[in-house]
């Protein structure tokens, strides 16, 4: 077997995640690939949360007592580690939501809303229907035009096609860093360049790139990036949304009431400064303390270090699956943690659920990427996700399972 190369103590990481020792189907030990839908918790984000639950839970910026301090200093202090993740100018840059499409419905509602009839919105052929959707209903409502960047033989953005959708014409460009089936990692640097010149923003959807990689919001130029804690080893119910100050300060809010009240009478309403006046309501404290917890974990590994592990695991299992004849697998040979593949002759349901009965959780389905999988001309495929607690031993037993495939299906 090759030897992973970086320095990431794997078996030491995997002690933290308790569900990592979980037996299922006759006692088959839990082999977890779906990472790229949520990934397993360690025990440092578990019990931060419930500490908060235990000995400070108060909700924020409403109460003098100490409870309520406590609270708001932890809440506001996640703000600003997730500033300094993405490096950030402020906590004023970051807002948080639900999850990764909850801050993309935000910005399609809010950056669209003085758009007319005519202007162009640019996505691409590879978009989860996150960040597809919300552009197509708001672009049908307001007459507004979506055009689509197509993605090459190989799964890459089509360079032709970038210049072609990208014009004058165009406000809005918004494009997934790292895509959720084809692992392609998109170079939204250049594409944020080309968009700049042209007078678009630039949002990025970073669902599957922030957790997994460095990502710079300065370097990129991204004025908008969105991402969710549960993708990062954070719990569910609390997404990010990154924005440049001086474009978050001429939206309006997309949600109204609570927190992000400055002055109400019965003639007029204030706003709150940034963020709050994107945060209505009582927000997620307990996952914003969770999210905290997370991204402290992830720091001490260093970035870099899971972006070069997750490689070598994609590079070896591509390995593998290349020299299987019966199999096709989609996307770039540079990706991200992520390969989508399909069986010959067999619906990719049925591959995830004999993979299941020996313990080997995988996504199947169209990933919430119907248009996608139109391109591919495929209905569905399988998919297999790894994050820093997988193995390359996983990965041969993973490799050994498929085998099964072929035998039950006669392959």
């Amino acid at each position: 077997m090759v030897q992973t190369k970086t320095v990431l103590n794997t078996e030491q990481i995997r002690k933290d995640f308790p569900i990592l020792s979980r037996k299922i189907h006759k006692n088959k030990q839990l082999i977890y690939f779906d990472s790229a839908a949520t990934s397993q918790k360690p025990k440092q984000v578990i019990d931060a949360m419930d500490f908060y639950y235990k000995n400070y839970n108060a909700n924020i910026h409403r109460s003098i007592h100490q409870l309520g301090e406590e609270a708001t200093a932890k809440y506001e202090e996640a703000h600003e580690k997730v500033a300094e993740f993405i490096n950030a100018d402020s906590y004023e840059n970051i807002i948080f939501t639900k999850n990764t499409t909850e801050s993309l419905n935000l910005l399609a509602y809010s950056l669209t809303a003085n758009l007319k009839k005519g202007d162009e919105i640019v996505i691409s052929q590879m978009e989860h229907h996150s960040n597809f959707v919300p552009w197509q209903q708001l672009a049908e409502q307001r007459r507004l035009k979506l055009g689509f960047i197509k993605i090459d033989g190989k799964g890459n953005l089509d360079k032709k096609s970038i210049n072609e959708n990208i014009t004058k014409k165009t406000k809005i460009v918004s494009l997934t860093h790292a895509s959720n089936v084809l692992g392609t990692i998109n170079p939204i640097k250049e594409i944020a360049k080309i968009a700049h010149e042209n007078g678009a923003v630039m949002v990025v959807d970073g669902a599957q790139s922030v957790p997994h990689m460095p990502v710079d919001v300065r370097q990129l130029d991204a004025d908008f990036l969105a991402f969710s804690g549960h993708k990062m080893l954070g719990p569910t119910g609390i997404g990010v949304l990154y924005g440049k100050k001086e474009l978050l300060e001429e939206m309006q809010p997309f949600l109204y009431g609570g927190e992000m009240i400055n002055e109400v009478t019965f003639k007029y309403t204030t706003f709150n400064q940034l963020p709050w006046k994107f945060e209505a309501g009582t927000m997620n404290i307990a996952e914003a303390v969770g999210l905290s917890a997370a991204i402290d974990y992830l720091k001490k590994i260093e970035m870099e270090n899971i972006r070069n592990h997750d490689k070598e695991l994609a590079d070896y299992a591509m390995a593998k699956l290349k020299e299987i004849s019966w199999i096709t697998t989609y996307g770039p040979k540079e990706r991200g943690a992520v390969i989508s593949f399909n069986v010959r002759g067999v619906h990719a349901h049925d591959v995830a659920q004999i993979l299941d009965s020996e313990g080997i959780a995988v996504r199947a389905g169209h990933h919430c990427c119907m248009p996608l999988m139109g391109v591919l001309k495929v209905p569905a495929t399988a998919r297999a996700s790894f994050y820093l607690y997988n193995t390359e031993k996983e990965i041969d037993n993973f490799i050994g399972a498929l085998y099964k495939v072929k035998k039950i299906f006669g392959v």
